[in-house]
C-alpha cells in the first residue's frame, strides 16, 4: 500500500458527534461491539426457541397459557402444534449460524483486535466495515420479519430447516410458512452473505497490506492466523450460497426449474393442473443440497476457527509458556480450512450418491483429524508442566479443548458411510454438531470476551460470576449433549415435535426430560453472564493496560485503546507472539516490541508495510 493511499484510506479523523461514534462509526473498535451486541441479542432468540423446543419434546400435549396468547395459531389453547415446532427448529438454526456463531467469533472480536494486533491504526476499507455491519444488520432484521410475517398463523417461519432442503423450499404451497415466511429467509440469507463478503475483502487486505514495521507472518498471533483463514474461507464459500440463494427464490417466484423436478405431487395437486401449482421439468434437488453444502461444511470452520485461535492465544497466556509448536499451529489451521471445501459430500451421504464418492467424501472427512489432532496435541503440549493460572478465560479455553475433543471424536463416526447412514436422521448428528460447532464456538467467544474485555472497557469482568458462568455451563452442556448421543444410537429421529406414538422410545422418555431440564438450567445461567457484562462496563474493577501480562500488541496500549490505536506512534515489532519463560529476562515474559540486546529498529525485517508516517 503506498504512501498516498494509507493516508487518503486510513486517516480519517475522530468522529466528534454520538451518531458518528457510535452508530455509524467507522473505528473498528465500535464495529466490533456492535457486532458481539447484534449476536447477543441473536442468541437470545435462539435460546428462547430452544427452550420452547425442549419444553414440548418433554411435556408434549400440556397447556401453556403464555403460548396460546403470543401464537394462537401455532399453539391453540397453549398446546404447540408439529408445523409450529418445525418453524422453532428452522429459525433456531438459522439464527445460530449465521447471525451468532458466524458474527460474534469473525466480525466481532475480529473487528475489534486484528488491526491492533498487527499494529494497523484500523481496517484498510473503513466505509467497507461500516457497511458489512449495517449489511449483516438488515439481514438479521429480515429474518426476524420471517417470524412475524411467515404468511401462516401456525408458524413462525418456514419450516424446511435451516438447510431449507428443496423441493420443499423451492415450492410456496408445500406447507404452512412456505410462503412469505420462506421468501423473507431466503433474502435475510442473501443478505447475510453479501455483508460477509465485505467483511472478508476487509480482513484479508487489512492483513496483508497493513501490518506495522517488524510484523512478519510468522511474528501474527495465532489469532489472527485464524481470522485471516476465516475470511479466505467466508470469501470463497458465501458466494455460493448466494447464488444458490438467488436461484432458489426464482424457483419460487419466476416459475424457473433449477432445483424442482417435473412431476411432482404435493399436497393432492399435480405439478401443471393449477395456477399455483405452475409445471416444472428437470430440476435437481440434488443440487441445491451441493450448492449448500459446499458452502456449509466451511462454515463449520468459520465458526470454529477464532475459537481455535483465541484459545491457543489464551492458554499459552495463562499457562506462562509459549505455544507448543507455532509453526504446525499455523499449517494446521490452514490445512483445516483447505480440506474443508473437499467434504461437503458426508453431508449428503443418505443422498444416493455413488458408493465411490462415498469412499472419497469420508477418507477426506477423516483426514481432517490429523490437523485437528495436531491442534490439540500442541494445545495439551502448551499447558504439560506450566503453572497454570486458572482465570475465567483460561477456564472457557480448557473447556473449548474439551468439547472440540468431545465433539470432534463423534464426527469420525459419522464420517464413515456405514455409521453414518442409519444415524444420520436420529439425534445424534444434532448432538455432534451443536458441541464441536455450537457450544465449542461458544466456549471460544465466551474465554475471548472474559480475557479482552478489560482491553475493551477498561474493568475487569467479575471473576466470581465468570467461574459459577463457567461451571454451571460446562456441566450443563455435557448433561444436554451426552445423553443425545445415547437417544441417536437408539434410534431417536431428529426434527420430531414428539415421540409418545412410538413405543421403542418410551423408556428414554427420562433422558429427555433430562436434557431439557438441563437445557432449562443452562440458558438460565446465561442472563447471569449478560448481568456481569452489563454491571462490569459500569461497575467492574478497573484494569490496568495488560492486566493478564500478555505479550502481543493489543496489550501495548491504554486500555480502552484511543481512536487511532496506538496515540499516532505505531509500533515496531522484534520477536514473536508468545515470548512467555524467557531465561534471563525481568519478568517472565517480553512484549513483542521490546527488542533483541543489541538490535535496532533499522534492522527489522519482515516488514508488512511503511506506508505510516510518524
Amino acid at each position: 500500500m503506498s504512501d498516498e493511499t494509507h493516508d487518503a484510506v486510513h486517516r480519517h479523523p475522530a468522529p466528534t458527534s454520538f451518531i458518528r461514534k457510535y452508530i455509524f462509526s467507522l473505528d473498528h473498535k465500535v464495529i466490533g461491539i456492535q457486532y458481539i451486541i447484534l449476536a447477543l441479542v441473536a442468541v437470545l432468540v435462539g435460546m428462547t426457541m430452544s427452550v420452547l423446543m425442549r419444553m414440548n419434546l418433554s411435556w408434549p400435549g400440556t397447556n401453556w397459557p403464555i403460548l396460546g396468547t403470543l401464537f394462537p395459531g401455532g399453539a391453540p389453547d397453549g398446546m404447540m402444534t408439529p408445523e409450529f415446532y418445525l418453524s422453532l427448529v428452522t429459525m433456531h438454526g438459522t439464527i445460530m449460524v449465521f447471525f451468532v456463531l458466524t458474527t460474534a467469533p469473525q466480525g466481532g472480536f475480529g473487528n475489534y483486535f486484528l488491526p491492533i494486533q498487527i499494529g494497523a491504526e484500523d481496517m484498510a476499507f473503513p466505509v467497507l466495515n461500516m457497511l458489512s455491519f449495517w449489511v449483516t444488520l438488515v439481514g438479521f432484521i429480515v429474518i426476524l420479519a420471517a417470524i412475524f410475517y411467515s404468511g401462516a398463523e401456525s408458524t413462525v417461519g418456514p419450516i424446511g430447516g435451516w438447510t431449507a432442503y428443496a423441493p420443499l423450499s423451492a415450492l410456496p404451497n408445500s406447507g404452512p410458512g412456505q410462503g412469505l415466511g420462506m421468501n423473507l429467509w431466503i433474502i435475510s440469507i442473501a443478505i447475510f452473505c453479501v455483508g460477509s463478503l465485505l467483511g472478508a475483502l476487509n480482513f484479508i487486505t487489512t492483513l496483508l497490506n497493513m501490518r506495522t514495521r517488524g510484523m512478519s507472518l510468522m511474528r501474527m498471533p495465532l489469532t489472527c492466523w485464524a481470522w485471516f483463514t476465516t475470511a479466505v474461507l467466508a470469501l470463497l464459500s458465501f458466494p455460493v450460497l448466494l447464488g444458490g440463494g438467488i436461484l432458489l427464490l426464482l424457483d419460487r417466484v419466476a416459475g424457473t426449474s433449477f432445483f424442482i423436478p417435473g412431476g411432482l405431487y404435493v399436497s393432492g395437486v399435480l405439478a401443471g393442473t393449477s395456477p399455483n401449482f405452475p409445471p416444472h421439468t428437470g430440476g435437481s434437488p440434488i443440487l441445491w443440497q451441493h450448492l449448500f453444502w459446499f458452502f456449509g461444511h466451511p462454515e463449520v470452520y468459520i465458526a470454529i476457527l477464532p475459537g481455535m485461535g483465541a484459545t491457543s492465544h489464551i492458554l499459552s497466556t495463562f499457562a506462562r509458556k509459549p505455544v507448543f509448536g507455532y509453526r504446525a499451529m499455523v499449517f494446521a489451521i490452514f490445512a483445516i480450512g483447505l480440506l474443508g471445501f473437499f467434504v461437503w459430500g458426508h453431508h449428503m451421504f443418505i443422498s444416493g450418491m455413488s458408493p465411490y464418492s462415498a469412499m472419497t467424501f469420508s477418507i477426506l472427512t477423516l483426514s481432517i483429524g490429523v490437523p485437528s489432532a495436531v491442534k490439540t496435541f500442541n494445545w495439551l503440549g502448551t499447558l504439560w508442566g506450566a503453572k497454570i493460572r486458572f482465570s475465567t478465560p483460561m477456564l472457557f479455553a480448557i473447556g473449548f479443548v474439551s468439547l472440540f475433543v468431545a465433539g470432534g471424536i463423534t464426527g469420525l463416526v459419522l464420517g464413515q458411510t456405514s455409521l453414518d447412514l442409519p444415524m444420520h436422521d436420529t439425534y445424534f448428528v444434532p448432538a455432534h454438531f451443536h458441541l464441536v460447532m455450537g457450544v465449542a464456538s461458544i466456549f471460544g467467544m465466551f474465554a475471548a470476551l472474559y480475557f479482552w474485555f478489560p482491553k475493551m472497557f477498561g474493568r475487569f469482568m467479575h471473576e466470581g460470576m465468570g467461574k459459577l458462568h463457567f461451571w454451571i455451563t460446562f456441566i450443563g452442556v455435557y448433561c444436554i449433549f451426552v445423553p443425545m448421543h445415547t437417544m441417536g444410537m437408539v434410534g431417536m429421529p431428529r426434527r420430531f415435535a414428539q415421540f409418545t406414538e412410538y413405543e421403542f422410545l418410551a423408556s428414554l422418555h427420562p433422558l429427555v426430560v433430562f436434557v431439557s431440564i438441563s437445557a432449562i438450567v443452562t440458558v438460565l445461567a446465561q442472563f447471569l453472564f449478560y448481568f456481569n457484562v452489563v454491571w462490569s462496563i459500569f461497575k467492574g474493577k478497573k484494569a490496568s493496560d495488560n492486566p493478564w501480562e500478555a505479550t502481543t500488541l493489543e496489550w501495548i496500549t491504554t486500555s480502552p485503546p484511543p481512536h487511532d490505536n496506538f496515540a499516532g506512534i505505531l509500533p515496531t515489532v522484534y520477536r514473536g507472539p508468545y515470548e512467555f519463560a524467557v531465561p534471563g529476562a525481568p519478568n517472565d515474559y517480553l512484549m513483542q516490541t521490546e527488542p533483541e540486546p543489541g538490535e535496532h529498529p533499522a534492522e527489522v525485517g519482515g516488514n508488512g508495510h511503511n506506508g505510516h508516517k510518524h
